[in-house]
């Protein structure tokens, strides 16, 4: 599937700001299932200097500075990738998840060492008895590994709510979990503790879904949403992608950002500004099949 991606991102600010600094994660990683056929990030004012770089994790970094007086960022991430993400190995098929767990303690094969960095507590993904507790159920002795990350999607979709007013970028991981509510990051979060409390491998994944319009209704421009879920380490395959918003493996549907610990390694923008003072912040996002005519399209 091949598909065109415009991510808008608009700051307005009540007084000018005078210098800002910024990183940007907007531009597709390059993958073995993702080809990146373009992409480009343009901000308006623009940006005294832009340079690309890419992080420890292997995400491209966008820096721009902006050293004019401005009331309003815009910045537009447009790109077209294609996906074609791989068919998962029969969850029984896997080898059991204390086996996992066992090699990724204090060395391994390479693949393995690899992910050893994503088995610990990180600044957004905190482990307790909470955590603990919710997970093991998922994980019963000799189960195979992915059929328990596959196991703890549902029972996160099924026993949590999608509520946008609930929670902020900074909710924590303990927070979701006494209100039983939040949004895809808080799930991922959520995902991302309980398999790390299990000895085992997860990242989390930023990007974008396709959504779909309602029956009869006409797909609205904008419409689609950024989104995050989770990479879970299975050996002989390495990672598979695991959606506990939606209770899916992730395919073709799902355009890859970048990666990292949790939300903070791979944040869509980030910055520093002299001035300003209180903002407003609008996104939108529009994912679309190249072969799609968007003829009878109403504007978001």
């Amino acid at each position: 599937m091949i598909y065109d991606v415009v991510h808008r991102t608009t700051y307005r600010y009540a007084e000018p700001v005078d210098l800002s600094y910024h990183v940007m994660r907007l531009t597709p990683r390059a993958l073995t299932h993702q080809r990146v056929l373009r992409s480009a990030v343009i901000a308006t004012p623009a940006p005294v200097r832009v340079h690309d770089t890419t992080d420890y994790f292997g995400n491209v970094a966008t820096y721009m500075s902006l050293e004019e007086p401005h009331a309003e960022l815009v910045v537009d991430a447009r790109c077209a990738v294609d996906v074609q993400f791989p068919v998962p190995p029969d969850p029984l098929s896997t080898p059991p998840w204390e086996q996992v767990r066992d090699s990724l303690d204090g060395g391994g094969l390479p693949a393995e060492t690899l992910a050893v960095e994503f088995v610990r507590e990180s600044p957004l993904v905190a482990v307790d008895d909470t955590v603990r507790e919710f997970a093991a159920p998922s994980f019963p002795a000799g189960r195979p590994v992915l059929a328990c990350f596959l196991d703890l999607n549902r029972r996160i979709k099924a026993e949590f709510a999608f509520d946008p007013r609930a929670t902020g970028v900074a909710t924590a991981v303990r927070e979701v979990m006494q209100m039983r509510r939040g949004v895809c990051q808080d799930f991922a979060h959520v995902m991302i503790a309980c398999i790390r409390a299990m000895g085992l491998a997860a990242r989390y994944v930023s990007g974008y879904i396709r959504t779909h319009a309602p029956a009869g209704q006409p797909r609205r421009v904008g419409a689609d949403a950024s989104h995050a879920w989770v990479g879970v380490f299975v050996p002989g395959t390495s990672w598979i992608d695991v959606d506990p918003t939606n209770d899916l493996v992730v395919c073709d549907e799902h355009v890859v950002l970048g990666w990292g610990r949790d939300y903070g390694d791979v944040a869509p923008i980030r910055g520093v500004i002299l001035g300003g003072g209180t903002h407003r912040l609008d996104v939108s996002v529009d994912l679309r099949p190249l072969d799609v005519s968007y003829a009878s399209e109403q504007d978001g």
